[in-house]
């Protein structure tokens, strides 16, 4: 399969000199991998939190932001989330990329530097005009909640 996804152009700052820059780790992978920046081992007891940081920071071009996701195979095996799934980081943030994450598993997490803790994913950003009505266009779903489709 040949495929060529489109790159844009994102400039990265490392704050520290050991800092990890992210990388691809498959041809088509969508997210970069982000990698801890810690003076020493961390251990996250169940439903610990924290912010863990990358020692790096960039600039995203306007029209796209970058989220921040878990990675599944952590998030599987040991319960390693993030507490703001996805997090976003905005074309005009400066500062120092943290993954901000939580441990759902049953046991303590150790957190080293070096890990691949999150992945960065770039996308593109609409803003949205709001425009203020009286009534809103029917639908077949009309104000049906949660479940209300029945899938």
């Amino acid at each position: 399969m040949t495929s060529e996804i489109p790159s844009v152009p994102i400039r990265i700052k490392r704050l520290k000199p050991q800092a990890s820059i992210p990388q691809y780790h498959s041809d088509l992978a969508a997210g970069l991998d982000l990698v801890a920046l810690l003076h020493s081992s961390m251990t996250l007891e169940p439903l610990g939190r924290a912010a863990i940081p990358t020692g790096l920071a960039i600039e995203i071009p306007v029209g796209y932001e970058g989220q921040v996701r878990p990675r599944s195979g952590r998030a599987l095996r040991e319960g390693l989330a993030l507490i703001n799934s996805p997090g976003t980081i905005d074309a005009d943030y400066r500062g120092e990329i943290q993954v901000l994450v939580i441990n759902l598993g049953t046991e303590p997490l150790v957190i080293k530097n070096g890990d691949r803790i999150a992945q960065l994913v770039i996308a593109p950003v609409a803003r949205a005009e709001l425009i203020e009505v009286e009534v809103l266009e029917e639908t077949g779903r009309g104000r049906g909640g949660f479940g209300h489709t029945g899938r």
